[in-house]
């Protein structure tokens, strides 16, 4: 019998540096989701945890600087055999994330993962 391979999501140091300067700006309580497409691409979205509602369908992957971090569970369905890794680049960040205006930005990296 195969094991389930559960995905894990981590972060960079300059993702985790990033996340403490969101953290000094807005307080402690935020969460991530990781957008599945639309306005701002796949980018991994970062709000204030009063800002976002969670919808019945959102599956909590884990956290990364202590903020909790979300995925539907649609794209969970096309992406559970990938551990994600949450990085931050010099750029501009996605429309409604918290990162937007720093001039850096988040992204997901990925790694496949044997079953």
């Amino acid at each position: 019998m195969t094991e389930k391979h559960i995905m894990e999501v981590s972060a960079t140091d300059a993702a985790l540096s990033l996340i403490n300067d969101l953290k000094q700006k807005y307080g402690n309580e935020l969460i991530f989701h990781q957008s599945g497409g639309c306005c701002d691409g796949s980018a991994p979205m970062c709000y204030e945890a009063k800002d976002f509602f969670l919808g019945d369908r959102d599956i909590k992957l884990g956290e990364i600087g202590g903020v909790p971090f979300y995925m539907n569970e649609d794209q969970y369905e096309r992406w559970q055999n990938t551990d994600l890794i949450i990085d931050s680049v010099s750029g501009i960040g996605g429309m409604f994330s918290l990162d937007n205006g720093t001039g850096r930005r988040f992204l997901t990296r990925s790694t496949v993962c044997a079953i």
